[in-house]
């Protein structure tokens, strides 16, 4: 792998004092450079590099996406982090793309569920995984609806390469300045 990029995200139902209902964090190469809390309600930067090479209004946008989904966090189709029963539950996501030496890119979405896996989405087959029953319902809802797929590949193969490219200019910039 040349280059990474990641964002995880974790939503829990039942905030409780020193946990926010939802956090984001983006990793560039494995370096955490941004994170969001719902308590916060602010993305902030994690690195000089990205304090410094971020275009103007960067922070504002970055900021109105992660906090403007229903419940400060992401939701899925089939379930709002809302509507789940009592308890203390979690939904996870990390999603992502590698730009790899030989200038191939791979992608992947994948959710999880009170810690464990729940449905995934590999950008080189094109297709989802599902890791128990009720995920494979949504699984094929999710096929059936035709437009999550088509979504998934641009964001995997093309979106996230370029944010990703654009992260490693201003970490290379940084460096360069110094």
């Amino acid at each position: 792998v040349l280059h990474s990029l990641r964002f995880l995200r974790v939503t829990v139902s039942e905030p409780s004092p020193g946990l926010p209902r939802f956090v984001a964090v983006g990793y560039v190469d494995g370096i955490p450079f941004a994170s969001y809390n719902s308590s916060r309600g602010r993305v902030e930067p994690q690195t000089l590099w990205m304090a410094a090479g971020a275009e103007p209004g960067y922070w504002d946008t970055e900021t109105e996406i992660n906090s403007g989904a229903p419940c400060g966090s992401d939701t899925i189709p089939w379930v709002s982090i809302c509507a789940i029963p009592p308890g203390l539950h979690t939904l996870q996501v990390v999603s992502g793309c590698d730009l790899l030496s030989n200038g191939s890119i791979r992608g992947s979405d994948r959710y999880g569920y009170d810690g464990r896996d729940f449905i995934s989405f590999d950008l080189g087959s094109g297709s989802f995984v599902a890791a128990d029953g009720t995920a494979q319902i949504i699984k094929r809802l999710w096929e059936s609806d035709g437009i999550t797929v088509p979504e998934l590949k641009h964001e995997l193969g093309h979106t996230c390469v370029e944010v990703l490219k654009k992260h490693v200019r201003y970490r290379r910039e940084a460096l360069e300045r110094k």
